[in-house]
């Protein structure tokens, strides 16, 4: 019981920006391990941004988005928004040199690249939320968080690491596989209890991501993980906006 709830927490630690202190550092093993509880963080974000979309209904539809994704940015840090730049300044960069695509990404300054696709995929989650709040639609704001992570957790466990010196060198062999998939499998059967096709198309598209991934770069890395969150993150916010719109 200690030891998951050491992995909990370390999960909490690294992926958001709640205060969680440890009297030392958490070994490989609990690390590992707080990698499988990577959708219930999700979970736990999704349920806070459910909450705070309710406290703004009465706002106009663009303020209350923005608050709401003011929020999603600030309770992760922008951990995955600063990866999804970091990927983008490198895949585009890069042109298509693995070494040169790494060294890039490791760089802590902000390129072109990076800033332009930032702002689109902030643009369309903007857009995306503003739409749903007009629908009425809370539901896709606890699963966005929850499918974003565990697409993190699925392509961890089953993708090499790119970088030798990388965060996760050490807590990547300890992950227990079969659990990592068994959670991802529980998770997508849930997403198809809300929508059957949701399921497909994020796996499709994950596993898209993937091959691009092994293709570059012969593995994932932190950052690519971070994208990985964020675009999973608005792909399913925008199949449930044209799945309902298609319905109507």
């Amino acid at each position: 019981m200690k030891q998951g709830w050491l992995a909990f927490l370390s999960a909490v630690q690294f992926l958001t920006m709640i205060p969680v202190r440890f009297a030392e550092m958490p070994d490989s093993r609990v690390q590992a391990n707080g990698l499988l509880c990577y959708p219930l963080v999700g979970g736990l974000i999704g349920l806070v941004l459910m909450l705070l979309a309710f406290l703004v209904q009465g706002l106009p539809s663009g303020l209350a988005a923005a608050l709401i994704l003011a929020a999603w940015a600030g309770i992760s840090g922008g951990l995955h928004l600063d990866g999804l730049a970091d990927s983008a300044d490198g895949w585009l960069g890069g042109l298509g040199s693995r070494e040169r695509t790494l060294e890039i990404m490791k760089d802590p300054h902000l390129g072109a690249s990076g800033a332009l696709v930032l702002t689109l995929v902030l643009l369309l989650k903007w857009s995306a939320l503003g739409a749903l709040l007009e629908a009425g639609l809370f539901w896709p704001l606890l699963l966005a968080p929850l499918a974003g992570r565990s697409a993190a957790l699925l392509l961890l466990a089953t993708t090499p690491y790119a970088r030798p010196s990388g965060i996760a060198e050490t807590m990547l062999p300890e992950l227990k596989r079969h659990h990592a998939l068994g959670t991802c499998v529980a998770v997508l059967l849930m997403l198809a209890a809300f929508d059957p096709f949701l399921p497909l198309i994020l796996l499709l598209v994950g596993v898209g991501l993937r091959y691009l991934m092994l293709r570059r770069l012969g593995g994932t890395t932190g950052d690519t993980a971070g994208a990985t969150i964020e675009l999973i993150e608005l792909l399913l916010l925008l199949v449930i906006i044209i799945s309902k719109a298609g319905g109507q």
